[in-house]
């Protein structure tokens, strides 16, 4: 890892990585493996956010404040990271859906964690839906409920993530590395792969 980062560094030349994909695709744990190889500062936009509100989580800046707030803060958050130089950021869900936080994210390069929408259901029933606010509020069974609002959200969104400058599909992984299933993939495997676009850029 430490040597594939190095060999990266130069290539990069201080531009962030913008980590980008669906609610439960893993962006915040492989982006601090990225950052602690590349010896970049690691930041969380949802963290950032909930700083600006005083602490307040985003599934209550959601409740309380809209969806749209959460955006507008989301955006001010990345404009400002994107004047920034060796910093590995993880994006919120949503946060392709503006057009204007693609000009930040551009700035640096940009990495769509694609996951398929099975393991992101799987994922996040196993930890709980309380602290997503997208998810958090129809009856029913917790997996068929989160699969359904999942893949309604993948549907609305996947034209976005493919902005990206670089996809890294967890299925194609799977596939080449001979696992079973993408839950096999450990999150260092999966920031290797990171590493293995950026010099393309």
């Amino acid at each position: 890892m430490q040597s594939k980062s190095q060999e990266i560094e130069p290539y990069l030349n201080g531009r962030c990585i913008y980590l980008v994909g669906m609610m439960g695709s893993g962006k915040t744990t492989v982006g601090k493996i990225l950052s602690q190889a590349l010896s970049y500062a690691f930041f969380d936009s949802d963290a950032l956010v909930e700083e600006e509100v005083d602490g307040t989580s985003v599934a209550d800046i959601f409740k309380h404040y809209g969806e749209t707030s959460f955006g507008t803060k989301e955006t001010e958050i990345l404009r400002k990271l994107s004047m920034m130089h060796r910093n590995v950021i993880s994006t919120g869900g949503g946060a392709v859906v503006r057009p204007i936080n693609w000009k930040y994210m551009h700035q640096g390069i940009s990495v769509w964690l694609d996951v398929p929408v099975e393991a992101l259901a799987q994922r996040i029933t196993a930890v709980g839906t309380d602290s997503r606010p997208l998810l958090n509020n129809e009856p029913g069974d917790v997996y068929t409920k989160t699969f359904m609002r999942l893949s309604a959200l993948f549907e609305e969104r996947s034209e976005a993530y493919a902005n990206a400058h670089a996809r890294v599909s967890l299925e194609n992984m799977v596939a080449k590395l001979g696992q079973r299933d993408v839950s096999d993939l450990s999150p260092t495997a999966i920031a290797m792969e990171v590493f293995h676009f950026c010099p393309v850029f």
